[in-house]
């Protein structure tokens, strides 16, 4: 059986986030409107799938929907040169750090970001 990798992947959003979405605004007041809004989440598919996944606004077997609102709303197009240098990870966790660090590391950069 194959192992499973974990990878990083950023959508940009719409700026629409920003002005419509109250969560959105309050967890990024370091946002000054110049640069994007993004979204950084992990996957275990490719990131062109978990985008599709998101945008269809996908549910699995047991009916839980494992998309974001935020991206199935707002999401416009993955944002490979944000996160094509980072390697896949071996585990969920290392994973999950991972998505963490990515995004605040954009969100010094002045981006507005929305993660798990």
């Amino acid at each position: 059986m194959p192992r499973t990798e974990y990878r990083i992947y950023v959508v940009e959003l719409s700026k629409r986030v920003f002005t419509e979405n109250t969560k959105f605004r309050l967890a990024n007041p370091q946002f000054n409107g110049v640069l994007q809004c993004l979204y950084v989440g992990m996957t275990s598919k490719t990131p062109r799938e978990r985008f599709q996944q998101h945008k269809i606004g996908y549910r699995n077997k047991k009916g839980h929907r494992l998309s974001s609102n935020i991206v199935e709303k707002y999401g416009l197009y993955l944002r490979p040169s944000l996160y094509n240098h980072i390697d896949p990870l071996p585990t969920r966790h290392q994973a999950l750090q991972m998505e963490k660090m990515v995004a605040m590391e954009l969100r010094r950069k002045r981006y507005a970001v929305w993660f798990n």
